[in-house]
């Protein structure tokens, strides 16, 4: 054995063990954090116009109530408490200033106009009760307010318009259990196992069958969690239309089938056993089947996305800047996220895209059920925007803002991380081209978007409300439906209106319609509507003028009318449809943006109903007219509690008005049909319950302005693809292997309810 063999083995395995040693520690080393890169003044452009649109702050809110209170010479009650016989504030927010206006003074000739609110007031103290809507101003410190009630809606309006106060809502679930079950105390003890605690009450709306009524079908409900798919087959009609409370009273009850004049009724009818009773298992208070508790523990963590330099989009007050797109946001309290501004590459091609309504209406066996027609706005999209879950509602790393409202109340609320925007990568190409003809190469670009989200709860349901920015120039609108789905109580012929998805659930059919606002202003203020499509002709070949052809030709009209301009939802409707502007792209079109609608929607309700005219909007899957100030929105807030006269009838912006090279404006309604099923149970998921549109540039630019994105990729097979020069793609393992800065997990959506 040679002498120098065991010396070579040990250096050996000191040298393997050093190298181990070294590879383990590195293995361990923590990455280093990810840094943003430092935005530049000229990257984040000039922001202080956008505050023109800018939601009121805490102090103009506070300012406002107390110029009302100290102004109107009359007593203001808290809404949060208020009787239907008082005076109260029911909300306050900004009061958009008219278009030209702003215009004036965004590009550049005019004043920033004055900043003033809207608030609507209930004026139930008085000899003729009534709503009453005030512009005050200036802010921050008002001097003036003007009732502008007439102006808007030609006429005043009724104080049984008014929408329900939660302190309302509270005051019937009083008379209910105070005064109503009182009549009835051995059905509700030993059907019910009623305690005065064990149930929830659910409203249906509209509130009767005629104009001035304000009678309203409440279902009960166990107390659970989950509430909306407990029910325990008992409704009662409350009819509570008096300013005096004392005077409120039950004007039916239903129970498993059957119609009864009152309470007192029931129970006599129970007493003397000629009711059929249908026992529902009392449920635990975390609902059993209804619990969103998951029912598998944590495994391994789900897929994350970061930002390996930190945003690429910025934000001051109001106003978003990413990549070629700037715009401005805010939260109107009724319709919710609105849109102002919309640039791209320093070019408005959109003055305001907003929300206008979210609107169900149900099918069922059950009263409630059977005549609920929601019409949110008139609920408070805005005001029932929820607080957003960091990680699941949004990315982890998403912006989370802080809005401020008033409503129901006489002080601002703060809703805390109640809009997210980040920037999302989507998973697929943007466009993309891998060539093996002739030349070797391949092109292509990631498709990131950004996002601008908040989330409604109202009632039942969630909805997911999103803005999406992409690359190339398109705006997407888009709605996702979730929450609890609609239920009654399993009885009779239950399953003509639905499924049954659990013992005595009948999930009850629901339509979804959303309307939106696109104001375009495409190239300037006065566009055209110009509609392209396809048709076949028939011709015979030139070569062979034996045989013949049927080729696709460009099919082109100008829609110069509001009439020729309104597609009813079963019309077929010109798959190219664009504002066309009054300028041309180097190759001599139009420039245009494109509106697409992505819908499923079905009839909303019959024409001949008696409240059809309130939702006429949902009768065109689009409609253009010309802009008016006098016609804001689509619809009104009160319109949900009397249809029959309502408020804003939709129908009546269509005259036939000329609408060629005029500031007009898209209306868009996409919608959906919900049939709950089993898979609905706990929850009803957002996969296919999704609607929107597109709005896309159509002869806008000479080229795809994405091809300027700095997220390109190309390269040739004569290329080094590992080369970061090359191909930046190549180097990521070395630009993201950092360690994103995710902030600790806060919430608190439970705070101040």
């Amino acid at each position: 054995m040679n002498p120098k063999l065991p010396y070579v083995l040990l250096v050996g395995a000191a040298v393997v063990i050093f190298a181990l040693s070294c590879a383990l520690l590195s293995r361990g080393r923590r990455s280093p954090s990810c840094e943003s890169q430092p935005r530049t003044e000229e990257e984040m452009g000039s922001t202080g116009q956008s505050l023109v649109f800018a939601d009121l702050t805490p102090a103009e809110l506070a300012q406002v109530v107390r110029y009302l209170q100290g102004h109107l010479g009359l007593r203001l009650v808290d809404a949060a408490h208020a009787k239907p016989s008082d005076n109260c504030i029911a909300s306050v927010e900004l009061q958009v200033p008219a278009k030209a206006e702003v215009l004036r003074f965004l590009d550049g000739a005019g004043a920033r106009p004055p900043r003033e609110a809207l608030a609507v007031l209930y004026f139930g103290d008085q000899p003729d009760p009534n709503i009453t809507e005030y512009v005050v101003g200036p802010l921050p410190t008002p001097v003036y307010h003007r009732d502008v009630t007439v102006r808007r809606y030609r006429r005043k309006v009724p104080y049984h318009r008014r929408p329900m106060l939660a302190s309302e809502y509270e005051q019937v679930g009083a008379f209910l259990k105070t005064v109503a079950f009182a009549a009835a105390p051995t059905f509700l003890k030993e059907v019910l196992e009623y305690d005065s605690t064990n149930v929830a009450f659910q409203s249906a709306a509209p509130h009767g069958f005629q104009s001035g009524d304000r009678k309203s079908w409440f279902a009960l409900f166990q107390n659970v969690s989950g509430f909306f798919v407990h029910p325990v087959g008992l409704e009662v009609l409350v009819d509570h239309s008096s300013l005096d409370i004392s005077r409120w009273a039950v004007s039916r009850v239903f129970y498993n089938g059957q119609y009864y004049r009152d309470m007192m009724q029931l129970e006599s009818a129970y007493v003397q056993g000629r009711i059929s009773v249908e026992k529902v298992r009392r449920a635990p208070r975390d609902g059993d089947f209804s619990s969103m508790k998951p029912r598998a523990p944590s495994a391994a963590l789900f897929p994350l996305q970061y930002e390996p330099q930190g945003p690429r989009y910025s934000i001051r007050n109001n106003h978003v800047l990413y990549q070629a797109w700037s715009f401005a946001f805010g939260m109107s309290v009724s319709t919710g996220l609105r849109l102002f501004d919309i640039r791209h590459k320093g070019e408005r091609v959109a003055y305001e895209i907003s929300i206008q309504e979210a609107m169900s209406v149900y099918g069922s066996n059950c009263p409630g059920g059977m005549s609920t027609r929601y019409m949110d706005g008139s609920f408070g999209i805005g005001r029932y925007t929820s607080p957003l879950v960091r990680g699941v509602d949004c990315p982890y790393s998403a912006t989370y803002i802080d809005t401020h409202s008033l409503s129901e109340t006489l002080r601002p609320s703060k809703r805390k991380a109640s809009l997210c925007i980040f920037e999302q990568n989507l998973g697929s190409p943007l466009r993309r081209h891998y060539s093996n003809l002739q030349s070797l190469y391949y092109g292509g670009l990631v498709n990131s978007a950004l996002v601008l989200r908040s989330i409604a709860t109202v009632g039942s349901h969630d909805y997911v409300w999103d803005f999406i920015f992409y690359q190339n120039g398109a705006i997407e609108g888009k709605v996702q439906a979730t929450g609890y789905p609609s239920s009654s109580f399993l009885h009779g012929d239950g399953l003509r209106y639905g499924n049954r998805v659990w013992d005595h659930t009948l999930g009850t059919i629901r339509t979804h319609f959303i309307n939106y606002k696109v104001d375009l202003d495409v190239g300037g203020v006065k566009n055209s509507l110009v509609a392209h499509d396809m048709a076949f002709e028939v011709v015979r070949a030139p070569w062979n003028p034996e045989q013949q052809i049927e080729r696709p030709r460009l099919t082109k009209k100008v829609l110069d009318t509001e009439d020729q301009a309104a597609f009813r939802l079963q019309a077929k409707m010109p798959r190219y449809i664009y504002f066309a502007a009054n300028s041309k792209n180097k190759w001599g079109h139009q420039r245009g943006y494109r509106i697409q609608v992505t819908s499923s929607a079905g009839d909303h309700v019959p024409e001949g109903s008696s409240m059809e005219r309130a939702i006429s909007w949902a009768r065109y899957q689009l409609a253009v007219t010309r802009r008016k100030e006098e016609e804001p929105t689509s619809t009104s807030i009160y319109n949900q509690n009397d249809p029959w006269t309502p408020t804003v009838a939709f129908a009546d912006f269509i005259n036939n008005e000329t609408i060629t090279n005029e500031d007009l404006v898209a209306w868009i309604t996409a919608g959906f049909l919900h049939i709950p099923h089993s898979e609905d149970i706990p929850n009803t998921v957002t996969v296919g319950n999704a609607v929107g549109f597109l709005l896309r540039p159509y002869n806008y630019y000479d080229l795809d302005p994405s091809i300027y994105s700095h997220d390109g990729v190309f390269f040739t097979s004569e290329q080094d693809v590992t080369a970061c020069e090359v191909n930046p793609v190549a180097c990521l393992p070395q630009t993201a292997s950092c360690l994103p800065n995710f902030p600790p997990f806060t919430y608190d959506g439970f705070q101040n309810m």
